[in-house]
């Protein structure tokens, strides 16, 4: 992706806007997004880096530790850092509607799928 960090919020923001109950927020300052008011991810102060919400991070680790990885602060928190300058941008789409789909409700993922079939 671009090195610009205003070109990685709006990717993350048009990507948000397709998912049913989305809602922009702030998160220690910086923009975050949520689904049923939790959390589904937030870019770090240095608008590089994203916190996403995922129970396989180790997956995503293994597969490229350039791009995802974490600190010892999000151990035991089922989260993943994501290196926004050097990740695919359809893994990273595909990584924020895997997040939303794990929080989203039954009728909000049901209009998600009526609209994309």
């Amino acid at each position: 992706m671009s090195t610009d960090p205003f070109i990685y919020l709006q990717f993350i923001r048009n990507t948000m806007a397709g998912l049913p109950g989305t809602t922009e927020g702030m998160s220690h300052g910086t923009p975050a997004f949520y689904a049923q008011k939790k959390m589904l991810c937030r870019l770090w102060e240095n608008g590089e880096v994203l916190v996403i919400r995922t129970d396989e991070r180790d997956k995503w680790i293994a597969k490229d530790p350039e791009t995802y990885f974490f600190t010892d602060h999000y151990r035991n928190y089922p989260c993943l850092l994501v290196n926004l300058p050097k990740v695919d941008p359809e893994e990273l789409k595909g990584l924020l509607i895997k997040a939303w789909m794990d929080r989203a409700s039954k009728t909000q993922l049901k209009a998600y799928h009526d609209r994309i079939h």
